[in-house]
């Protein structure tokens, strides 16, 4: 039973400091991520087993991993050791309650995320851990129509709207494939890919003139796209069955093409626009509490989630990517393997440029996700115009964005408050 169990309001610095004399024994690892019972074992057996001290691996949801979390920071000590959390945890803190981690040598191998781990100061406030997102897949049959001189790990939006026309017309059908569908994660794409590679912002650039261009762009690319798309929810089914040949979605929604049929698909990074390439990490991080009973010990285990041996376990574990450089094994499922060399050279390219998940909004984070889904319905598949439909919605984000405070999130430059729409 975790001390979590045992309060009901505020902990007091008694009650904190028995608990780190009960845990000193072990590095309390204090997760959001690995909560299934099966992920959660896997994590201790599989990856932290290969530590030098004892961890006690420990995931929680959200609300109790904060409420015990700041119950030891008021207290001024505790027993967590080490924090797991996902990028958005660690904005919402204060950064002074993290120790600084840039002295111990150890980073991802995106320069992207490293500065997204500083959190907006001169100081590494948390080590990127692991990764998901969402990338391109393609049959092998559209990569002879490929626009000449095109690198499909660094294509522009230009030369995917190319390359599906040139499938269009040798094939006599339109070949590209979108989630469109009622459960389709189409708005993933507008908030985490089309809108930070061609407004490099979200929310203060929604009704922007290069959002215009965005939209513009997604037409062009519509008019090459299976109609039948806004039926599609998981693109690995069209795929298989052939109605798509170039399509966009999460990982895990691709992963049975590619463990289906390993040798008939390719994956690759999403395409670049203006302002780089756009996509949309779901990020976890490693951090320290300034209350660590133990700053040694919770430094050698932040350095040891980061070697490549225990990436590689992580992402067994987790179904979550490296962070790191890593030869990933033959004996990963093919899924795996594909979606992990998209997934490293997206985040990793030069022009990466990540949309990360929408923060702070409580309960209206569905609202927000039918404002970009309202604009798609009304830009693209009613055709109405642009800047009207765009300046229409503009204030129905603007009241959600104001009713919550959420303040900006990347792209986005940073707010005092809520993140306005200009």
């Amino acid at each position: 039973m975790t001390l979590l169990s045992k309060i009901a309001g505020p902990v007091s610095g008694l009650a904190i400091m028995c608990s780190a004399v009960a845990a000193q024994a072990d590095v309390l690892f204090w997760s959001t991520q690995a909560k299934p019972v099966e992920e959660a074992q896997a994590m201790r057996e599989q990856v932290l087993s290969g530590f030098g001290d004892a961890v006690d691996y420990q995931p929680n949801d959200g609300g109790p991993w904060l409420t015990r979390l700041n119950a030891e920071l008021q207290a001024g000590s505790g027993s967590i050791g080490l924090l797991g959390g996902l990028h958005g945890d660690f904005s919402a803190m204060n950064p002074d309650d993290l120790v600084d981690l840039g002295d111990l040598g150890v980073t991802s191998a995106s320069d992207t995320f490293n500065n997204l781990a500083k959190l907006g100061t001169d100081s590494l406030q948390y080590i990127p851990w692991m990764q998901a997102s969402y990338i391109m897949a393609a049959s092998k049959k559209a990569l002879e129509y490929l626009p000449d001189g095109a690198d499909i790990d660094a294509l522009s939006y230009d030369q995917l709207i190319e390359w599906s026309a040139n499938v269009h017309e040798a094939t006599g059908e339109p070949k590209f494939g979108f989630p469109a569908g009622p459960k389709g994660l189409k708005h993933r794409f507008f908030q985490g890919y089309l809108y930070p590679s061609y407004t490099n912002g979200v929310v203060r650039t929604f009704a922007s003139d290069e959002a215009v261009v965005a939209w513009e762009k997604f037409r062009e690319l519509w008019e090459h796209t299976n109609p039948a798309s806004t039926n599609f929810s998981f693109m690995q089914e069209q795929l298989i069955s052939g109605e798509a040949w170039i399509v966009f979605d999460h990982t895990s929604r691709l992963a049975q093409a590619f463990n289906d049929m390993p040798d008939d698909f390719v994956a690759f990074p999403a395409p670049a626009g203006p302002t780089g390439r756009g996509f949309m990490p779901v990020l976890a991080g490693v951090a320290i509490p300034r209350t660590a009973p133990d700053m040694d010990a919770a430094k050698a285990l932040v350095a040891y989630m980061l070697k490549p041996e225990t990436q590689i376990e992580t992402l067994r574990a987790t179904n979550f990517f490296p962070v790191v450089d890593v030869d990933l094994p033959d004996d990963l499922p093919a899924s795996v393997q594909a979606a992990g060399a998209a997934v490293a050279k997206m985040s990793g390219s030069a022009d990466a440029n990540p949309g990360l998940l929408p923060a702070g909004l409580g309960d209206k984070g569905g609202d927000f996700n039918r404002v970009f889904v309202d604009a798609f319905e009304r830009i693209v598949l009613a055709r109405q115009d642009i800047r009207a439909v765009l300046d229409d919605q503009k204030g129905q984000l603007a009241a959600i964005m104001e009713e919550t405070g959420a303040p900006c999130w990347a792209p986005d430059a940073p707010s005092d408050g809520a993140c306005p729409v200009e």
